[in-house]
């Protein structure tokens, strides 16, 4: 097995997680293999160069879908295609953002030329200057309306990847936990073959999934929703646990990778500024994959991923 290399090796050589190593595999982007006296997995010299060409692709934002693509044909037209779109996809951004500049000039010039001593024109400014679109929708000014549509409009396009993200509460829920491991002996372990063969003990949760992710950096916790008439003796050597539950604000993930998931973290930090939540550190974020049919996934060329951010109500909401 001299010709092959150790998942933590891989994950620090080229400084991705095992979790984002295991998606590209489920993608059937990459194999591994395991050995009869090594638990873990295992990467030949072919699985390795086609990581790094994951990651180079990766780095110039190619989706996973589109990987598949290039990856599935020997080949140059999917991947010229791919790249081609992608500089059409620049070319856009270049434009949005030139117009944004524009825009952003022509307010610049409206406030230079404002009588502050005037309230209809300072209340106009306020207005412009709000974000959300169903506060500006309602505003009611002299100036020109197409301005702050298409300001709304060009801003919105520029940041395609801003999660659509609702507040839900999860129940308590009794769960077997795996413990808390490292990915390399959650995937690698006992814990992962265990449960694809008690599939008839758990129960859905939230989207059709019974099972949540939770913890992050070296150690992490999977737990699995079981029925109520699931024992201890059922799931042995495997722990059940109570879950508390609670509210969590909830955004789905565009790709299942790393690099999302700090998107969608971001994202969702950013979005409850707006609201009467924050985060809620004494929970962790959780996150399941979303079990859809076959039809769906092949539709979208990856499956969904949600992220649950535990939130509660600010003080002095």
């Amino acid at each position: 097995m001299n010709d092959y290399i150790k998942i933590r090796e891989v994950t620090a050589r080229y400084d991705i997680s095992a979790r984002t190593l295991r998606y590209y595999e489920d993608m059937g982007l990459i194999e591994s293999t395991r050995s009869s006296d090594y638990a873990y997995r295992l990467y030949d010299k072919a699985a390795i160069h086609r990581l790094e060409q994951i990651l180079v692709l990766r780095k110039l934002n190619i989706s996973i879908k589109d990987i598949q693509r290039i990856f599935g044909t020997s080949g140059s037209e999917i991947v010229l295609e791919v790249l081609g779109k992608k500089v059409a996809d620049i070319d856009r951004d270049v434009s949005l953002l030139q117009e944004l500049k524009e825009i952003v000039l022509t307010f610049i010039r409206q406030i230079e030329q404002a009588d502050f001593s005037r309230e209809a024109d300072v209340k106009l400014l306020y207005e412009k200057a709000r974000e959300v679109r169903s506060q500006i929708a309602n505003v009611d000014y002299s100036g020109n309306p197409a301005t702050v549509n298409r300001l709304l409009e060009v801003t919105e396009k520029l940041d395609r990847k801003v999660p659509d993200i609702m507040i839900v509460k999860i129940p308590p829920f009794r769960a077997v936990t795996s413990g808390r491991v490292s990915f390399e002996e959650l995937f690698g372990g006992d814990f992962e073959p265990w449960q694809e063969a008690h599939n008839h003990l758990f129960r859905p949760m939230l989207f059709d999934a019974p099972d949540f992710l939770c913890g992050g950096g070296d150690k992490v916790e999977w737990f699995w929703a079981v029925r109520d008439e699931v024992t201890q003796a059922d799931t042995d050597p495997w722990k059940i646990v109570e879950c508390p539950g609670g509210l969590y604000a909830a955004a789905v993930s565009i790709d299942g990778d790393e690099e999302s998931h700090d998107h969608v973290r971001r994202k969702t930090e950013k979005w409850l500024e707006n609201t009467n939540f924050a985060i809620d550190d004494s929970r962790e974020l959780m996150g399941h994959m979303v079990y859809v049919d076959d039809e769906v996934k092949a539709g979208l060329g990856y499956e969904q991923l949600v992220l649950y951010a535990p939130v509660k109500l600010k003080q002095n909401a």
